[in-house]
């Protein structure tokens, strides 16, 4: 098989996080932070290592204020759900919001009813309106403001530091939604003053799944979304108000932390910057093979190594099927859990799009068996 659906998760991973889940499996599989004896400590240890490497990774000085969830999802819910809510509240998003961040948000809508405002992008080249998104700010100021930096769709590249310039100039708290941009694109919280950051492990971080969680730059004080044993305190019944205990709830996956402790070593002695060079020469080389095909490319100014295209008298799920079924590649079709972006890029009349993702364990035949199976529609 031919896998070019990175964007959803990379695949294969590198052989250090086959390694560390294979050994963590084997010989530290226990519950962390729950007990005394040695083979604890060391789980512990690895948590503690792995905190650290991701507060390094964001450009965050705490490494408590790295919390682990199963899932980005999951974070984004303690995030979305642990702030204040009331329907004066205002809330801008991108359209390039990922179901994680767009459905909790609707959630809180329907309890609150307070306003969600798209923030503007143009259409054809999917950039930022810094001047209509300021005029929208000063007739009606940002409460929060929720950014996902990549398009899991378009590959889009969203101008952090620009939005959350003038965010701030409200006092807005800004939430980044990095599933597909940590491990790829440079981020550093505090001098971007970003105040929560999502991640996910087994995207452009190379771990396994299971792992997600979220950063804050600051001690930041959200309200319980949930609850339950966390190793300490036991005889209080109340949760504690300290990150990361304070959110943590149930026994650490301890074995998904190692591969994520494998995975962010492995980043860094490749480097983010050779991984994304490699990923970009892919991507050049699939963008000129499908211009000359003639499909219609979903291709914005700024991009990361996700493209999305449709093929004329095609919709996207037949052109999926064709690449899967006489070619073995695996290519993702559909709406691709956004709903936003469908309207910017007007590709509803195609089913969603085709879209390609390629990891750093691709190569240049990879794209070219892809490309072929789209010059024999």
């Amino acid at each position: 098989m031919i896998y070019l659906d990175n964007a959803a998760t990379t695949f294969p991973k590198p052989e250090e996080v086959y390694q560390a889940v294979d050994y963590t499996q084997r010989n530290m599989a226990v519950n962390v932070g729950r007990g005394s004896y040695k083979v604890a400590s060391d789980a512990m240890k690895v948590v503690d290592e792995t905190r650290y490497l991701m507060a390094e990774l964001l450009g965050v000085e705490n490494p408590n204020n790295v919390v682990f969830t199963p899932s980005a999802t999951i974070a984004a819910n303690q995030i979305i759900m642990g702030l204040e809510w009331d329907e004066y509240k205002t809330v801008y998003i991108t359209p390039f919001e990922h179901n994680a961040i767009a459905r909790p948000l609707h959630l809180m809508k329907e309890r609150y009813n307070f306003e969600i405002v798209l923030l503007p992008f143009d259409s054809q080249t999917q950039e930022f309106d810094r001047d209509e998104a300021e005029k929208l700010f000063s007739q009606n100021s940002p409460d929060y403001v929720f950014v996902n930096h990549v398009s899991n769709v378009t590959g889009a590249i969203v101008p952090i530091e620009a939005i959350t310039e003038l965010a701030k100039q409200h006092d807005a708290i800004v939430v980044v939604d990095a599933s597909q941009s940590a491990g790829l694109e440079s981020l550093n919280m505090e001098k971007s003053n970003i105040d929560y950051v999502i991640f996910a492990g087994h995207k452009n971080l190379y771990a396994s799944w299971g792992i997600g969680g979220f950063v804050s730059a600051y001690t930041a004080r959200l309200a319980t979304v949930l609850a339950g044993g966390t190793g300490s305190d036991s005889l209080n019944l109340n949760m504690a108000s300290d990150s990361p205990v304070g959110f943590e709830v149930g026994s650490a996956n301890i074995i998904a932390i190692s591969s994520l402790n494998a995975s962010l070593k492995w980043l860094k002695a490749t480097g983010i910057s050779v991984i994304a060079d490699k990923k970009a020469q892919l991507m050049e080389r699939l963008i000129q093979g499908l211009r000359a095909i003639g499909v219609k490319l979903y291709l914005p100014t700024h991009h990361t190594s996700v493209l999305s295209f449709n093929v004329d008298g095609y919709s996207a799920n037949d052109v999926g099927t064709i690449l899967s079924e006489e070619y073995d590649v695996a290519v993702r079709t559909g709406y691709h859990c956004a709903p936003y972006i469908h309207d910017l890029i007007d590709s509803h009349k195609s089913g969603g799009t085709v879209r390609v993702s390629v990891g750093y364990f691709n190569t240049e035949e990879d794209i070219d068996l892809l490309l072929d199976g789209i010059r024999s529609l």
